[in-house]
């Protein structure tokens, strides 16, 4: 018998999951002085649910609804600490580009704007003809307006869940990837953790299992309705000029799609949603060329299973077409293919709460419908408060689980896989 089979422990607090959010509680719960284990499946990071892929976007004025831009400013803050904690650069300001229709059914641009003015954010609405002289590298349909975001960029998604995880480390957290969660158990007083290489008992259990959140939230006697989705990311080097897709030249952009929904009888066609991209990282990424996807919910699949993380040809052919119709230079060779997981919740919005009927012993955060990476550190603080203090002062209230009706309640058991 190995000795980790025979591994045990106690602590204040058991964080299963190390995604973005994961390792942000852990950092945070560990910066305060608990004794914190945090416990992942796989290794730390991987490649199989929602926290890698090169880099992330990040912005306030944010189409989804104005109650996040609150938390996206404490996002920005928290980042930059993170930044100066961990001695290197995260946070890119690149600018952000939002393109689409100011008219119904136009979203993306009309609810930008709202949140900007509601919040005084800076910002400025382009006319299609001045987004054509600013911004030559787009071919936008007629009628296309966009928002320009001065404060908007991208974080390094690999790198940032690391120093996440150095820094709690160093803080004193316990870190074990590797390491499946098999049965979850509480009693008055304490929760007891069962994995596959021993068990640990703790005061407080957040569950950050991203895509195996439902099995997670079963093992406590809840169900929250999620559906993980396969998304295929892509890397394009530009037919020519690749300088003009940089990171000192490109900003982050999305731009609406011009025939969402329009299929043909065998399901091809442009799914709709967002088609997005992030600059060229350069040196900062042993991947080269530009960031391409579609910011819309694809197939379902089992987080389970391997077989749908293999990207193929098919899957470039679905996507670059429409990318080049809004950046046709930018779109020459295809380099390379990748799949990431969106855990989406019924209307879009993050599900974080705690147990209706043990909130001392259990919370979490889940759903977070592929727009969750940006304010990791902000649920790791709001996470780590509800842990260690009962409560929290961030505006978080918009985002509990009774928003989407009665969650199943009832005693702890068996837990799914972490």
């Amino acid at each position: 018998m190995s000795p980790r089979e025979l591994q045990s422990g106690k602590f204040d607090v058991i964080v299963v999951g190390l995604g973005v959010v994961g390792s942000a509680t852990c950092r945070e719960l560990a910066r305060r002085g608990a004794r914190v284990l945090g416990l992942d499946q796989h290794a730390i990071p991987h490649t199989f649910g929602s926290s890698h892929g090169d880099s992330r976007m990040i912005r306030l004025a944010y189409y989804e609804h104005p109650d996040y831009v609150p938390l996206l400013r404490e996002a920005y803050r928290r980042w930059e600490e993170l930044e100066e904690e961990a001695g290197e650069r995260l946070l890119f300001k690149t600018g952000g580009l939002y393109m689409g229709r100011m008219e119904s059914p136009g979203e993306l641009v009309p609810e930008s704007l709202r949140a900007a003015r509601e919040h005084g954010l800076a910002h400025e609405l382009l006319d299609g003809d001045e987004l054509r002289r600013r911004f030559p590298v787009f071919d936008l349909p007629e009628g296309y307006c966009g928002l320009w975001e001065p404060e908007a960029g991208l974080l390094l998604a690999e790198k940032a869940l690391g120093a996440q995880i150095r820094q709690a480390l160093a803080a004193g957290a316990t870190i074990h990837g590797e390491e499946m969660v098999t049965r979850l158990f509480l009693d008055p007083q304490e929760v007891l953790v069962e994995t596959e290489a021993g068990h640990y008992v703790a005061k407080h259990l957040i569950l950050a299992g991203g895509a195996w959140s439902p099995e997670l939230l079963d093992g406590v006697g809840l169900s929250v309705d999620l559906k993980t989705t396969r998304q295929v990311i892509g890397w394009v080097w530009p037919r020519e000029r690749p300088e003009r897709f940089g990171l000192d030249e490109l900003p982050v952009w999305a731009v609406e799609s011009e025939n969402a929904g329009k299929m043909d009888s065998e399901g091809e066609g442009d799914p709709g949603g967002l088609w997005y991209g992030l600059p060229m990282l350069g040196h900062l990424s042993s991947r080269p060329g530009m960031k391409v996807g579609n910011h819309f919910p694809g197939p379902i699949v089992d987080p389970g299973r391997s077989g749908f993380r293999v990207p193929d040809r098919e899957d470039a052919e679905r996507m670059l077409p429409h990318v080049a119709r809004y950046v046709p230079d930018a779109v020459g060779d295809l380099l390379s293919l990748g799949v990431c997981l969106y855990t989406m919740s019924p209307d879009g919005h993050f599900v974080i709460d705690r147990h209706p009927e043990h909130p001392e012993r259990v919370s979490y955060a889940c759903g977070l419908s592929g727009h969750g990476f940006k304010l990791g550190p902000v649920l790791g603080r709001v996470l780590a408060d509800w842990a260690l203090d009962g409560g929290t002062e961030l505006p978080v209230e918009f985002l509990g689980a009774g928003r989407l009706g009665e969650v199943r309640k009832g005693r702890l058991q068996e837990a799914g896989r972490s």
